[in-house]
């Protein structure tokens, strides 16, 4: 026998440990790993690492196989890996009828189990006594699946396993919305069984998802029945909430040393150097301790003041386990592994003798890794006093195998036996290397030849659909329909895709089927959908967004293709629109917004573009695999027909009109504005600017007719004050709006107090529900009105008038009352004459009718669910309705319906602004996905506030009252919605300029001051109002930039960790009438979400924006106080308002002493007049919550400014503050 070479015996000697450490306890009838001698439970996670060494190993020895015997060892330690792998396969095979549950409920009860027995592989626990559902262990056996079959090992036998596989790739799909019990089987960290978004969960998913796509499961020998499909998009949005989580690993724990497995091997998920780099710094910083890292703050498992005789802990003892934590030196493991693929040599010496240091030696001289290190009971007081200081003892098992087995593939990268590239044959690790610039294809293609040649007229040169053929041109809903047969097996019960949601990664494909090519049109195109799709401007901006995501978010082989079909449907008045010939110019010159692109046609870019078979249609199943499955069949044939033609729409025409019918117009005129409740002169919310009080309408004075006391049942509900009669409003029968304007009046010298416009807000809440119970009673009379309506609503050109005549009759009637009118021999309910009106008024682009009457309809934004998700996986909170009563706070993923009733409820009857409220989460979610920094330092989006600001904005720059401006804010179109959203989020200045039709649009300013017109007053200003009109421009700035921030809650940088710092030094801070507790210090740490959130909810208790911010700046003062160790305590509980309005005072007794402006309203010398104003609730200056307005425009700095009356207010009022001697001053 030839003598061995040196790295032969080498190998040898690591395979006598494999032997003994591992493979000896591998069950040689499952092939799974018990976890310990005395507990037969094999755990999945554990189970896939343990094997890993095998597999390791088993390269190592491909290589250097110079005998038959190494060849031999090869295959046996291969084998033992595919045995562990099927082992797993099986178990989980088992539980087949919960991947398919799990598919639609997605609950922790319906997930499959993350241990079985080693023995048989059968369930050992029940459903509901573990936390089972650990998406990051089914996620690693996936990425560990795919990199073992990359590798060259057959693990999956048959198609039915392909199928299993396929629907597991469904089942972690979703990751990124699932909350779960993550790595630690914990779920929230005071382990009370609530499961969290976890970030080491969704960057495990992330990777297995990408490992799978494309993969063939039967490796060199499969065929296109063996290949997994994934949709890349959900793997980008799993990468999405990854990159906007980490550092933080969920709600409950702010860092956790799991992400080394993430961002590192086996996962490498994170594609962003910089990010990585981050999480490993503070992971570094912040757990790692002498014997490994801990695990995550305040993580009491196994430390000695546990109560080991129940599972859960009490909130209040978390705080007990700071500085004890265990260590674990299986994170050393995974940094060696880390620094090895980085190939940073000098790191993974460190880190070896690191762990060198710590490991125990067994009877015969084997290293082995213990689980876990404690600070021995009588230690604990001094590990207190001075952490880091105590020797630990090992606690747990020992070896603990997962430890043990990345140890011994850190030796075999080490010493050379292995290269990383074989430890990651999908080369996974190259994923955070700059990529080249992405070039977009798009392709234009028209309707039918008459488009075309109107395109050709502005010189763009297009294709008809029926010139593209061969190729097939299809809505992205025909695709989404094709996924539903992925992953279909009989034999099994698995029904295949469940989500109907097709993303831009996918319909920017081409894909082929037999011998057919089809491209798919993106969804955001899918004129079916929602009304915000009939917005030609709305959609060009969501197409240059898409374009530009795609220049960041692709990765797959060949560039993306984007699409397009322009139809009749986007004519405007037979004419191409301007914009979208803008666009297109622009398209054709490469550049758009910074992203190249290629403007062609299909065929060109055929050799050029990613293409995806779709052989998973065939009749596998029934023995035909190469004939389309039937089902499909029969759907491709009546889709190629129906796809792209439309439908049409109702038609209410009739002869003249009769004079007498006038009347009664005149009587419906305004029922759908009678429903709005988007209220910003209202002063119980504080909102009151420094807009003169005399802009109301004059029809408050008049009672409305049903709250008189002779009520003759002839004067109709809706009979209107006399200023509103004809001579207003004239009636138009074109196409054109009535000129709105004239719906207000103003009266100059009329001024009602606070209590009057209270009462009449009251009324208008409350009117609908007094109109149904009359109308309820006078059947007779009725039913001839009814008939009259009708004959006006044929005899009517206007679209307004018709939604005034519709609104009542479905106030009345109710929206399935039959109108008696027939078409084509059906009968015409009030339902059908809405969706009639709802489409002519989105081809006239009339938006405040075509949002009120799609909340009549019950619309919903297709991507309600999806939009909401979308905020709420960022750690997004979203709260609907208008505060402070109805606000209700969204904090999990809802099913669509429910949402949208959720919404309905919080507005009540008002139809517009509940869709409006959908409309704007649509718009907030795409924010967050393209311009996450928006966002920043935002933990809850107050959509009712935001509308209120949105108007607020409106009625300042366009110098009208509020409900002029709520019916502007209503009738923006869709695209200057978005823009007018981002305007507010971002904080920029901006003017509103008028288009034809009574639209407007949203320009920015470059500079901060925005044009003059905005200071007009209305009628002549006598008395205090004179201030307030002429006042400079500059003036309100910083109140509008404080109402702003309040109602967007965004605090300054590490706001929430610095009130945490002032909590523990005080018992309580009341905000508003709640107290925060010093005890939820005990319980969170500084940086934990869950304590963010406790803040931001006492805070949200105060419904002004402006004084909100008042707040959040006494508290910042606070936080100095105790940065800079002025005191040692603060005291008892401090009442933060407190500190607010002495500040204020203090301003009051300046401004009296300098004559500053505030001496005409707050500072004025009181007499009975003002004192009675007072007590009615309003300040002369209409200051919000008793503050003086001029303290809320003074910038924070500066002599006046409110940061210096703060921090006197504190010296004040604290009595901890020392009020004599000399003291060093710390806040500038």
């Amino acid at each position: 026998m030839r003598s061995r070479s040196n790295s032969g015996v080498r190998l040898d000697y690591y395979q006598r440990i494999v032997h003994r450490l591992i493979l000896a306890h591998q069950e040689p009838v499952t092939g799974l790993f018990p976890a310990s001698n005395v507990n037969s439970h094999a755990w999945i996670r554990d189970n896939v690492y343990c094997i890993l060494a095998v597999w390791g190993l088993s390269m190592a020895y491909k290589k250097i196989a110079d005998q038959d015997e190494d060849r031999a060892k090869c295959y046996e330690l291969e084998q033992s890996c595919v045995k562990l792998m099927r082992g797993l396969l099986m178990a989980m095979m088992n539980q087949k009828d919960k991947v398919e549950k799990f598919k639609m409920t997605q609950s922790p009860y319906d997930s499959l189990h993350a241990k079985y027995s080693s023995k048989n592989g059968l369930p050992v626990v029940g459903d509901n006594e573990w936390g089972h559902l650990q998406i990051d262990a089914v996620s690693l056996y996936l990425l560990i699946l795919a990199q073992m079959t990359a590798s060259g090992l057959q693990i999956v036998f048959s198609l039915d396993e392909v199928s299993f596989i396929q629907n597991l790739v469904f089942y972690i799909e979703s990751a990124y919305s699932i909350p779960d019990y993550g790595i630690w089987e914990r779920g929230d960290k005071t382990n009370h069984g609530e499961p969290e978004l976890n970030a080491s969960s969704i960057g495990m998913a992330k990777a297995a998802l990408e490992a799978m796509n494309e993969l063939d499961l039967f490796g060199a020998r499969g065929g296109p029945a063996s290949v997994i499909h994934v949709l890349a998009d959900e793997a980008h949005k799993c990468q999405a909430v990854l990159q906007s989580m980490l550092p933080r690993e969920s709600n409950s724990k702010e860092l956790d040393s799991g992400l080394l497995c993430v961002i590192g091997f086996p996962a490498f998920a994170v594609d962003d150097a910089q990010l990585i780099h981050n999480t490993k710094d503070a992971i570094l910083s912040r757990l790692q301790g002498k014997y490994g890292c801990k695990r995550f703050l305040r993580d009491g498992y196994r430390t000695p003041k546990e109560d080991p005789s129940r599972l859960y802990y009490e909130r209040w003892e978390l705080r007990m386990f700071e500085n004890i934590e265990c260590e674990w030196p299986l994170f050393y493991c995974y940094l060696i592994l880390f620094h090895a693929f980085q190939s940073d040599k000098r790191s993974v010496e460190e880190y070896a003798s690191r762990l060198e240091k710590i490991m125990v030696r067994s009877e015969d001289g084997i290293l082995l890794v213990p689980e876990s290190y404690a600070v021995p009971q009588d230690l604990v007081g001094f590990e207190y006093q001075k952490p880091g200081s105590q020797a630990r003892e090992v606690v747990g098992r020992c070896p603990f195998l997962w430890g043990q087995s990345l140890f011994i593939l850190g030796r075999l990268l080490q010493e050379g036996f292995l290269a990383v590239g074989e430890l990651d044959p999908l080369n996974r690790r190259l994923g955070a290397q700059k990529k080249p610039d992405v070039v977009v294809q798009v392709v234009i293609i028209a309707e039918d030849n008459e488009i075309r040649d109107k395109l050709a007229e502005h010189d763009l040169h297009v294709q008809t659909i029926a010139e593209v053929a061969p190729i097939e041109v299809q809505p992205a809903r025909v695709l989404s329909h094709l996924y539903t047969y992925l992953g279909r097996n009989r034999k099994l019960g698995l029904s295949g895709r469940k989500s109907r949601d097709v993303g831009i990664l996918s319909t920017s494909k081409l894909y082929s089927l037999k011998d057919r090519i089809f491209a798919f049109t993106p969804q955001f195109a899918d004129l079916s959908r929602f009304y915000i799709a009939s917005d030609n401007e709305l959609m060009i901006d969501i197409l240059k967004g898409e374009i530009n995501f795609l220049k960041s978010a692709w990765d797959l082989l060949g560039r993306p293709l984007v699409t397009l079909v322009l139809k009749r449907i986007h004519l405007d008045q037979d004419k191409i629109p301007l914009a979208m010939i803008q666009t297109m110019r622009k398209l054709k010159s490469g550049y758009i917004n910074g992203t190249r692109v290629m403007l062609g046609s299909l065929k060109d870019f055929l050799n050029t573009s990613a293409i995806t078979d779709l052989s998973f249609l065939g009749s596998t199943e029934d023995g035909y695999p190469d004939r389309l499955h039937p089902d499909v069949q029969t759907y491709l044939d009546e889709h190629l027909l129906r796809s792209f033609s439309n439908r049409s729409t109702m038609n209410l025409r009739g002869g003249q009109l009769r004079p007498r019918t006038l009347r009664r117009r005149m009587s419906c005129k305004g029922a759908i504005k009678k429903t709005r409740s988007i209220n910003v002169d209202s002063d119980n919310l504080g909102m009151e600017g420094p807009s003169p009080l005399t802009e109301r309408r004059l029809s408050s004075i008049v009672p409305p007719p049903w709250l008189q006391a002779n009520k003759q049942s002839h004067v109709s509900v809706f009979a209107t004050t006399p200023e509103e009669g004809p001579a207003n409003s004239p009636l138009h029968l074109g196409n054109e709006l009535s000129v709105r304007e004239n719906i207000y009046p103003v009266d100059p010298h009329h001024s009602r107090s606070a209590i009057d416009r209270r009462s009449e807000f009251v009324r208008q809440q409350e009117m609908p529900k007094i109109l149904i119970q009359r109308h309820r009673a006078e059947t007779n009379f009725a039913d001839t009105e009814v008939e009259e309506l009708i004959a006006m609503l044929r005899e009517t050109e206007n679209l307004e008038e018709q939604g005034d005549i519709l609104q009542y009759l479905v106030d009345t009637q109710g929206l399935d009352f039959n109108t008696g009118m027939l078409e084509e021999g059906r009968v015409v309910t009030v339902r059908d004459l809405l969706k009639g009106l709802y489409e002519k008024a989105c081809q006239q682009k009339l938006w405040g009718l075509v949002r009120h009457t799609a909340g009549m309809l019950g619309k919903r934004v297709e991507d309600l669910a999806k939009a909401v998700t979308d905020l709420l996986v960022r750690q997004k909170q979203v709260t609907v309705g208008m505060p402070p009563n109805n606000e209700h706070t969204i904090t999990a993923p809802l099913p669509e319906v429910e949402l949208r009733q959720l919404i309905h409820d919080a507005y009540g009857d008002d139809e517009s602004t509940a869709m409006l409220t959908q409309e704007l989460m649509v718009y907030l979610a795409m924010f967050i996905r393209t311009e996450p920094q928006l966002f920043h330092e935002m933990l809850r989006l107050r959509v009712g506030l935001i509308i209120q600001v949105m108007a607020k904005e409106l009625s300042r720059t366009l110098n009208c009252d509020g409900e002029a401006a709520s019916e502007h804010l209503l009738n923006l179109s869709p695209f200057e919605m978005k823009n007018l959203l981002y305007h507010i989020l971002s904080g920029k200045e901006f003017a509103v300029s008028s288009v034809a039709r009574g639209n407007l649009s949203i320009v920015s300013c470059k500079s901060s001051r925005v044009s003059k017109k905005s200071q007009i007053g209305l009628g002549d200003p006598e008395g205090e109002d004179a201030l307030i009109a002429t006042i400079d421009d500059r003036q309100g700035q910083w109140l509008r930039r404080r109402r702003l921030d309040g109602a967007l809650n965004r605090v300054p940088r590490d706001f929430y960790s610095r009130v945490w710092t002032v909590l523990e030094k005080c018992q309580g801070l009341a905000i508003e009438g709640r107290v925060l507790q010093q005890s939820l210090t005990q319980e969170m740490t500084p940086g934990e979400l869950k304590f963010a959130l406790e803040v931001e909810t006492a805070l949200n208790q105060i419904p002004q924006p402006e004084y909100r911010q008042l707040v959040v700046e006494a508290l910042m003062v606070l936080t100095l106080v105790t940065e800079h160790n002025m005191v040692p305590t603060l005291g008892g509980i401090i009442y933060v308002e407190h500190l607010v309005h002495k500040a204020n005072q203090l301003f009051l007794e300046d401004q009296r002493k300098v004559q500053g402006d505030a001496t005409l309203c707050c500072a004025k010398i009181k007499d009975g007049k003002e004192q009675q104003q007072a007590a009615s609730g309003m300040l002369l200056c209409g200051g919000a919550a008793y503050i003086c307005q001029h303290l809320y425009d003074s910038a924070p700095s500066g002599s006046y400014g409110t940061m210096t009356y703060m921090s006197r207010a504190v010296a004040l009022v604290l009595d901890c503050v020392p009020k004599h001697g000399e003291m060093e001053c710390a806040i500038s």
